[in-house]
């Protein structure tokens, strides 16, 4: 939604044609954009962070990174608990064809960052090299999020702004525990083996 003429070149020349949006509904509209060129197709799920901050906050006493810690582990629990259709949506539009694509939430890294993990292990890719690049978000962020609130410790915002191992891993460990595995995960949301096999040929090179 801040992008600048020269940023909207750039996108341009790319080809981008299709972009997923995983904002929830009072997130888009704060911060709605129109591209040229570009199909929008809203993925909604809705943020739950903020509103489990304040939560803690209202109940009492001073949050700790611990307390963050868990919190983001449960959101990310939740990403296979609760919103696993959208998840399935972005893999129907990946299999329609591999035009220029962005797919993005408020943040870009943990609705989309366990988007990105779920398609890189779609792929075949070994889960350490899959928390590798979840974990570049660490080195490659640069703007800092607003603040909750200005009495939020900042121990608490450091957690809450970067990404951890742990936070990927609590996704991965429902996974494994509910489903049986990725594989069988991916099947339930409607990625069976022939769907992986279209996906390596759309999107992987010899």
């Amino acid at each position: 939604a801040g992008l600048s003429a020269k940023d909207r070149a750039v996108l341009a020349e790319l080809g981008l044609s299709r972009s997923f949006d995983f904002r929830g509904v009072d997130e888009r509209a704060m911060a709605a954009y129109d591209l040229p060129g570009v199909v929008q197709h809203s993925l909604s799920i809705e943020p739950t962070v903020v509103q489990s901050l304040r939560a803690l906050m209202d109940s009492g006493g001073r949050l700790s990174e611990h307390d963050a810690v868990t919190l983001m582990q449960q959101t990310y629990r939740a990403f296979v608990h609760d919103n696993s259709s959208r998840f399935g949506e972005l893999f129907s539009h990946l299999l329609e064809s591999d035009a220029p694509l962005v797919f993005h939430c408020t943040a870009g890294k943990d609705r989309t960052g366990f988007a990105a993990a779920m398609i890189l292990l779609a792929l075949g890719v070994p889960r350490p090299v899959v928390m590798d690049d979840f974990l570049l978000t660490n080195s490659l962020y640069r703007r800092a999020g607003p603040r909750v609130q200005t009495d939020v410790p900042i121990e608490v915002m450091e957690v809450i702004w970067k990404v951890r191992g742990e936070f990927l891993d609590a996704a991965l460990q429902v996974v494994d525990a509910d489903y049986g595995g990725v594989d069988n995960y991916l099947a339930r949301i409607g990625i069976g083996e022939s769907q992986r096999r279209r996906l390596i040929e759309l999107y992987l090179q010899a």
